[in-house]
């Protein structure tokens, strides 16, 4: 009896919550990567007039929020996947991608 379109919204659910569970292990997978970047994220500084440079310290705060977001994101993304809001959770889970995109773009303009 899985023909039928109750059966077929199923399996798109599964198929949905499985995607969702492969962002998450590759967001998690990122967590030490992110860290490394944290630790590292003040030799942004090391050009003397770097400390008075914005896209700098806004290149600095996103090093150091990376991994914050990885933990963080498929965390808010699961929980509103089982209160059944969709599609805030693949909001959620596409925050450390933005993230990501907003710290290379960021730190393209730091001069080294």
């Amino acid at each position: 009896m899985t023909t039928g379109l109750k059966g077929q919204e199923r399996r798109e659910r599964q198929r949905r919550a499985i995607l969702l569970g492969v962002l998450t292990a590759g967001w998690l997978a990122l967590i030490p990567f992110g860290a490394i970047g944290a630790l590292f994220s003040p030799l942004v500084f090391d050009h003397r007039p770097n400390l008075l440079n914005p896209l700098a310290w806004l290149g600095f705060l996103l090093m150091i929020g990376f991994w914050m977001v990885c933990i963080l994101s498929p965390f808010v993304a699961w929980v509103t996947w089982k209160r059944g809001q969709e599609p805030k959770a693949w909001v959620a889970i596409a925050v450390p991608a933005v993230w990501l995109a907003a710290m290379a773009v960021t730190l393209q303009f730091v001069p080294v």
